[in-house]
This record gives C-alpha cells, sequence and structure tokens, in this order.
C-alpha cells in the first residue's frame, strides 16, 4: 500500500505543471511568430549578460574606526629638489615630543634644476592625476582597484648626460618617525644635535629673496582590502602657504621648506564588494519569474 501511495505521489508531481502550455492543436504558427520568438529570445540573452555584468562589477565599502595603533611606525617618504648645493642645505625631523629623528634614511645628490623633456612629461602626468581626483572623487575607486599599475612613482633619471652645471640638490629616500605630530624641516645649513634642541650651521647665507614654504599635512591611516591586494597604506590632505622672509616689512621667520604633519584619531578601512551569488541568481530568478511572456507569437485559436 505505501508503495502504490508513493508511486500515486510521483506520478502526481511529474504531471504537474506550473505554467500549463496551449495545445498544439489549438494555435497557429507563422514566420511572424517565429521572428518575433527570436527576438524575444535574444532580449532576454542580452539582458543576462548585462546582468552578468553588473554581477562581476565591485565596488568599495568604506568603514571608519578609531585608530588603537599607537606603536607602529609612519613611513615618510621624501623626494624634494631645491635649487641649492647639497652642502648648504640640510634636512631634519623634530616630532612633538621633541624627539629629534635621524635623516640617515635620505640621501642628498647634486643635479641640474631644470627638467628634462621626459622628466616634465612625468610631472606633468602626476599633476593632471592630481587635479582630476579634485574634481572626480569617483575616480579615487579606480586607482584603489589597478593600484596604477605601469604608473612610474618616482622621478625617471635623466636621460641625456648634460654637461650643465649640478645647481640643486634632490633629497629623496625615506624616514621612520613616531605616530605624532612632528616637523619636517629643509633649510639652509646642516642640522647639529645638542640637549636644548636642534640648529642648523649656516654659512655663506644670503638674507635677500629668502622664502619661506610651509606645508600642513593631515594623515589618514587607511587599510586596503581589494582582491588584488591587502595593505595598510595612508591618504594625506595638504595646504600650503609660501610668503618672503622681510624683516624690515615685518615678515620675519626662518627661510626654507617646512613639512608640519599629524596623524588622524581615526582610520578607514576601504573593501571591495561583491555581489554574493547566491544574490544574483535570486535576482535571476525573480526576473525570469516577472517576465513570463508566450515563446510563440500570433497564437491565434482556431475556429
Amino acid at each position: 500500500m505505501r508503495r502504490l501511495s508513493r508511486k500515486k505521489a510521483l506520478s502526481l508531481v511529474r504531471e504537474l505543471d506550473a505554467f500549463p502550455k496551449v495545445s498544439e492543436s489549438y494555435v497557429e504558427t507563422s514566420a511572424t511568430g517565429g521572428t518575433v520568438s527570436l527576438i524575444a529570445f535574444s532580449a532576454m540573452a542580452l539582458l543576462a549578460i548585462f546582468e552578468f555584468f553588473v554581477y562581476r562589477d565591485t565596488w568599495m565599502k568604506y568603514e571608519y574606526a578609531v585608530d588603537k595603533d599607537f606603536s607602529s611606525k609612519l613611513k615618510i617618504n621624501v623626494d624634494i629638489t631645491v635649487a641649492m648645493k647639497c652642502q648648504h642645505i640640510g634636512a631634519d625631523i623634530l616630532d612633538l615630543a621633541e624627539t629629534m629623528i635621524t635623516s640617515n634614511g635620505l640621501q642628498y645628490e647634486p643635479v641640474i634644476f631644470e627638467l628634462t623633456p621626459q622628466q616634465r612629461v612625468w610631472q606633468r602626468t602626476l599633476l593632471l592625476v592630481q587635479s582630476r581626483l579634485r574634481e572626480e572623487h569617483a575616480l579615487q575607486e579606480v586607482l584603489y582597484k589597478t593600484l596604477l599599475k605601469g604608473a612610474p612613482t618616482a622621478l625617471p633619471p635623466r636621460e641625456d648626460a648634460s654637461i650643465e652645471p649640478l645647481n640643486a640638490c634632490r633629497i629623496h629616500g625615506h624616514v621612520y618617525v613616531n605616530k605624532v605630530a612632528g616637523n619636517l624641516h629643509i633649510t639652509v645649513g646642516k642640522p647639529i644635535h645638542h640637549p636644548q634642541g636642534h640648529a642648523h650651521i649656516a654659512a655663506f647665507v644670503s638674507h635677500e629673496n629668502n622664502q619661506m614654504f610651509q606645508y600642513f599635512i593631515t594623515v589618514v591611516p587607511t587599510r586596503l582590502n581589494t582582491y588584488k591586494i591587502s595593505a595598510d597604506t595612508h591618504q594625506f590632505s595638504v595646504t600650503e602657504r609660501e610668503r618672503v622672509i622681510n624683516h624690515a616689512a615685518g615678515s620675519h621667520g626662518v627661510s626654507g621648506i617646512f613639512v608640519k604633519y599629524d596623524t588622524s584619531s581615526l582610520m578607514v578601512t576601504v573593501s571591495e564588494q561583491h555581489m554574493p551569488l547566491w544574490q544574483f541568481l535570486d535576482v535571476q530568478l525573480h526576473n525570469h519569474m516577472n517576465n513570463q511572456i508566450p515563446l510563440v507569437a500570433d497564437n491565434v485559436p482556431e475556429e
């Protein structure tokens, strides 16, 4: 009896048709109907392909939290060319705790101040990227995904052996500092350390046409998680100011380049998100259920 009831249940399930079809004896087929059906199938296939591209697309999710990492070091990359000879300038870093950071990681390279055509192209490319980022903030997500592959981040070397005099100094390299506010100085003279602070030994210094360049940088710790890379990096915003040092006119100060930096207490986590497969299949199933159309056009009942 149980086997008989099971067979009846299976036969009922097999005969069940959620979408009952019209018998072929009640419809009239035509070339026009087949053409419309073919167009409908093609449209459905195109919609499925477009939905697949939407499924493959990703977006960036931003999360904010308090930065609890106080012990790690902050890496500062420096690449500045000053129109002075290397023996006349020096760089040092002093943080908020009056800690003098050694600048052993910085190199002083005598160079020509004027850029070559190739270096000017590199400079214009960076300026163009920065200007576009200010106007179109959505480009930042593209940079996160592509990681600027193929784009040089360092100044390319000179391609010609110029005989011009080396009238400038390129200070480049990196230093590790504490995650507190600090100040990077590039001024006339070499830095010296003494118990009362720091100073610069200045020699052959001209007091005419002195200029002060100030940069105020806010550093935001950022954790980047994409399908290509996972890294701890930093974002920063810059405010710049410059003025002429003229003691006779009341504009006092020290000529040089001063970069004052500070770290934010918030950390940003940027994660690349993707539509789950089950959600994509669920959307496709709902679209299929909501767009049921007759597969054969001109279904005209016979009289």
